[in-house]
């Protein structure tokens, strides 16, 4: 059926996607969530389609993915590398661990849909005014049209409260609802029936390779009738002549954790939709409001005072290469919020590779957790924008991988502790994934524990840290077993493993003392010992970390005077593959400082420019990181331009689709996360020594306001600029302790007298930065000196809970 597509009468407001056509695909679709059940919204006018998920219907069975012991051919791979048999190295590798057999459990299961809720309605005639829209800031989403003289209304939304997926639907006339209902799902084992008034699907997750589907889910589909009849037929609903109708839809699965699948899921499912029958929708939205913006309005961001709200979400994208539209990346940033908030709520598993938005059996990747850096990125914006408990289930997924990933430090390492690879899943394998190419990477345990060891830093939580010292202190002592001492240098290596997903040579990606490896093996024991002396145990096993930390290769410069990826001055300067893992000492880390080694800031500039801005959509939101760690704001700036490129469904290119998916292609939803924290470490950075303001601000950003961004130290920062320079802060201590400020003005008091120049070390521990040897140069390396604008240093005492304001020197 054509729709006419005038402009709705209710006007968008700066945090709302609005388009004037239903979705023709999953990437015009709106996302909605509570964490644990997903939404995709098509919006459709004679039929509207849900597509339904739920965190934990994955395909398979409980189980590791390590089958025997690989220590010997870990062994022999380890010579051939040291004896520079690099290729031999390589086949060795794949023909150990080839890409994925069921005989070796060489795989990791994919994330699943539930299925589809289908809205069918009748006696439509030519609908006008037709508007689809999703309020971020209220976490609802809504359809609005005319048909025959009625007005026409669906709001949809997911309560975190009460848990189920509410969809209300009005006509300003009596009798004017008639519609039916209808679930179905690709599952090859499920059943749709209707009982007790609902609509009811039950199914399996399914086999995948040697492992059976055993995942049990129960979705039940309740509505509630103001006026009109309900009819019920075998599988399908139908509602007649009703006044205002609300559909309830409730979801439960067997899953109670990695290795127990005894929860019932009728009993969930039913449970919770029995408690919500009970409210008034009222009182459901009002709740569902309340809980979310409880998390959302923590944090606020202006770039511009013009809102443009004349035209869709998907012409304004379009538009956005041309036309100044600083609203759009204000409204980028919080989309990135409010998928984080919709995707992973304590209690529940983590993002996913697509949060929880998934239409197929088989999605991209699987929808796994991709540990080398996808799983790590949609966690980013978590600290820095005020959603530090959304962390938790990340957290959760670590205390089960330090117990499954014992068993692949044992049979293929012979070590103590854990660890695991690139990839796991709800199951939480360690074991080698992809085979011996892309997976012979040793090191997703080393960087997952980083999220252990920054959550701390922002939130001070002690507690939280004798929580989970024992799972740094385990990943290190993998480490300590594994680390080899290569034959040139004597220096202590990660060996076999890969700089992730790139090669040095044609096809050729094992080796030895890859830089990130290096840097994340630094992290990993600096991180214990600094945990260790927090908590006053453990002196003697860091004593030992810290003799070992010292022997751990140096980051070199190359001859191009780029960073070095491998141990050796491999790099090619044509090489635009979108990992650029070397720079993670750069970001995430903070090993890479223009203040401490310039030398390594500008190798990374140049290893940046070697690499260049168009890449996947995840990879440009990475550089947007990268780029507001160089403090060049107009670069970083400039990547988010690139990524807000507007790519259609099909489109073989990185970008944004019309829903503000990142487009890898296709769907990933980490680069959205990483924009959304490449726009915060735009602004402040908390890294380095000190609280940095607006260390990367473009030109074009010339005057605006945040609110609300979290600094370590636990510091809350409020900010206000104009004319391209900070004009007032206010900084809330939640913790107390020295604050030390960074900025390239003058800052005064209320009383207007100026603050105190810092001097020294900064004393509080939250900003202790670990200092690394002084990097190899290459004879035939280039290093520029490094041009960086003066800034002033100030050193503020707090208390913990008071507020402190500052502004520019008149």
């Amino acid at each position: 059926m054509s729709c006419n597509t005038e402009v709705a009468i209710t006007k968008p407001s700066e945090n709302i996607l609005w388009y004037d056509k239903p979705a023709n695909n999953w990437n015009e679709a709106l996302p909605i969530g509570n964490g644990r059940i997903g939404g995709m919204l098509f919006g459709g006018i004679e039929n509207d389609r849900i597509k339904l998920n739920e965190e934990t219907v994955w395909a398979g069975e409980p189980g590791n993915n390590i089958t025997k012991d690989y220590y010997q051919d870990v062994e022999n791979i380890r010579k051939l590398l040291f004896d520079g048999k690099y290729e031999e190295a390589q086949e060795s590798a794949l023909e150990v661990f080839p890409k994925s057999t069921p005989e070796d459990n060489n795989y990791g299961v994919p994330y699943q849909t539930v299925g589809n809720l289908n809205i069918t309605f009748n006696n439509l005639n030519n609908p006008t005014n037709y508007r689809r829209d999703l309020d971020i800031e209220n976490a609802v989403s809504s359809v609005s049209y005319t048909s025959n003289g009625v007005n026409f209304k669906r709001e949809y939304f997911v309560s975190f409260p009460d848990q189920v997926m509410v969809i209300h639907l009005t006509a300003d006339k009596p009798k004017q609802l008639n519609f039916s209902l209808g679930l179905n799902s690709p599952q090859n084992t499920h059943i749709v029936k209707t009982e007790n008034g609902a609509l009811k699907l039950t199914g399996t997750g399914g086999d995948y390779e040697n492992k059976t589907g055993k995942i049990k889910f129960s979705t039940l589909v309740y509505p509630k009738l103001t006026g009109g009849d309900l009819i019920t037929n075998e599988n399908t609903l139908s509602i007649k002549n009703a006044d205002e109708v609300t559909l309830l839809v409730s979801i439960g699965t067997n899953f109670k954790n990695y290795k127990d699948l005894s929860n019932l899921p009728d009993k969930i499912a039913n449970n919770y939709l029995e408690k919500s029958t009970k409210k008034s929708f009222k009182d459901l939205k009002e709740d569902h409001i309340e809980d979310y913006q409880n998390l959302f309005h923590r944090v606020s961001l202006k770039l511009s005072e013009q809102v443009n709200d004349s035209i869709p979400t998907n012409k304004r994208l379009e538009q956005f290469a041309t036309q100044e539209d600083l609203s759009l990346v204000s409204l980028y940033f919080q989309f990135g919020r409010y998928l984080l908030i919709s995707s992973s709520r304590p209690g529940g598993q983590p993002a996913n590779l697509q949060g929880i938005w998934n239409d197929r059996l088989s999605p991209p990747w699987d929808s796994k957790y991709t540990v080398n850096i996808n799983t790590e990125m949609n966690y980013w914006p978590a600290e820095v924008t005020n959603l530090s408990e959304l962390h938790e289930p990340l957290f959760s997924m670590l205390e089960d991988l330090a117990v499954t990933g014992q068993e692949s430090a044992q049979k293929m390492y012979h070590a103590k502790g854990w660890n695991m690879h690139h990839n796991t899943d709800i199951w939480r394998v360690t074991g080698m994934i992809d085979g011996g190419f892309y997976g012979f990477w040793p090191m997703g345990g080393a960087w997952l524990s980083q999220h252990l060891w920054q959550h701390y830093l922002f939130t001070g939580d002690k507690k939280f840290l004798e929580k989970y010292y024992p799972i740094l202190k385990s990943n290190a002592q993998f480490y300590v077993d594994v680390l080899q001492r290569e034959p040139e240098n004597d220096w202590l290596v990660v060996a076999p493993s890969m700089s992730p997903e790139n090669k040095y040579m044609g096809g050729v990606g094992i080796t030895y003392g890859t830089t990130m490896d290096n840097q994340l093996v630094f992290d990993v024991f600096n991180n214990t010992i600094k945990a260790s002396e927090v908590l006053e145990i453990d002196s003697e096993f860091t004593d030992s970390l810290k003799v070992m930390k010292a022997q751990l290769p140096p980051m070199q410069i190359g001859k191009y005077g780029q960073l070095q990826e491998w141990i050796k001055d491999w790099d090619r300067p044509g090489d635009k593959h979108r990992h650029i893992s070397h720079l993670y000492g750069l970001h995430p880390s903070a090993q890479i400082s223009p203040f401490k080694n310039p030398d390594l800031f500008k190798a990374a500039e140049q290893t940046l420019e070697f690499r260049g801005d168009i890449s996947t959509g995840w990879s440009m939101g990475w550089k947007v990181n990268f780029w507001a760690r160089m403090l060049n704001g107009n670069r970083a700036y400039q990547l988010i331009k690139t990524q807000l490129t507007l790519v259609e469904d099909g489109t073989e290119s990185g970008g944004t689709y019309p829903n503000l998916f990142d487009a890898h292609p296709p769907f990933q939803i980490d680069g959205n996360f990483g924009c959304t924290a490449g726009i915060a470490e735009m602004l402040i950075q908390s890294h380095d020594e000190a609280l940095h303001l607006l260390p990367a601000l473009p030109d074009n950003w010339s005057e605006g306001h945040a609110k609300g961004l979290k600094a370590r130290g636990g510091f809350e920062v409020d900010l206000t600029w104009n004319a391209n320079r900070v004009e007032s802060v206010k900084i809330t201590s939640t913790l107390g302790g020295n604050l030390r400020l960074r900025t390239t003005e003058t800052l005064v008091n209320d009383d207007g007298n100026e603050l105190t120049i810092a001097t020294g070390e900064n004393p509080n521990s939250f900003y202790q930065t670990p200092y690394i040897k002084q990097p190899l140069i290459s004879e035939e390396a280039e290093i520029k000196p490094l041009e960086l604008a003066t800034y002033h240093m100030y050193d503020i005492p707090t208390k913990k809970g008071k507020v402190y304001e500052f502004h520019i020197k008149n």
